[in-house]
């Protein structure tokens, strides 16, 4: 069960990217600002949830939440300044975006760079360990699905309604064989998929 708090006092937003690992597409992050007393029983980190509870639960965090925001850093600023540095410049816009100041951040994983002097807290699996932050893994991953998959309408051939810019075996097949798409992030070098029964 998560929890619903870190602190009892404070003012506490919970902050979680999407798309870290694709090979096209955003970083897509959130900020969530919760009710100290908020509960749903299907609330979980979103790689744990089906597509169909992330999207049940979507509006029940933006119209119950005290205050949220989500913002996207696309694919060539991604190349400039690398996907860490994107993750973490997306989730200090959201800070920036809060209607309500937050006391304190607390973020999925294990660094984070200091913002507007905020105390924040690193948190490793943070997602399925506190409702701020997995209501915010919530809203940038539906977010960043429902973004990509308007982008696979002109790109059919990538596949991105299924495997949403991540590199599976077909994903990183079709992008050897027809080149990248604007979308792409050509600093991420892509190796070929292992066929079955190779070491």
């Amino acid at each position: 069960m998560l929890a619903a708090s870190y602190t009892k006092e404070l003012i506490e937003a919970g902050c979680d990217e999407a798309g870290r690992g694709c090979i096209a597409g955003p970083v897509v992050a959130a900020a969530v600002i919760l009710p100290k007393d908020f509960y749903h029983p299907l609330l979980n980190d979103s790689k744990q949830l089906s597509e169909r509870d992330r999207a049940l639960l979507r509006p029940v965090v933006e119209q119950q939440a005290l205050a949220f925001a989500v913002t996207f850093i696309d694919n060539e600023e991604i190349d400039v300044i690398n996907i860490l540095k994107a993750s973490f410049k997306a989730m200090h816009q959201c800070v920036d975006k809060l209607l309500i100041k937050p006391e304190l951040l607390l973020i999925d994983g294990n660094r984070f760079p200091a913002y507007l002097g905020i105390p924040h807290q690193c948190i490793v699996k943070g997602d399925s360990k506190y409702a701020s932050i997995a209501a915010a893994s919530i809203l940038a991953k539906t977010y960043r699905d429902e973004y990509i998959e308007q982008l696979s309408e002109s790109y059919p051939d990538y596949d991105w309604k299924t495997n949403k810019g991540y590199p599976t075996p077909a994903h990183k097949r079709i992008t050897m064989s027809k080149g990248h798409t604007p979308f792409h992030r050509i600093t991420f070098k892509i190796k070929p998929p292992k066929e079955k029964g190779t070491p």
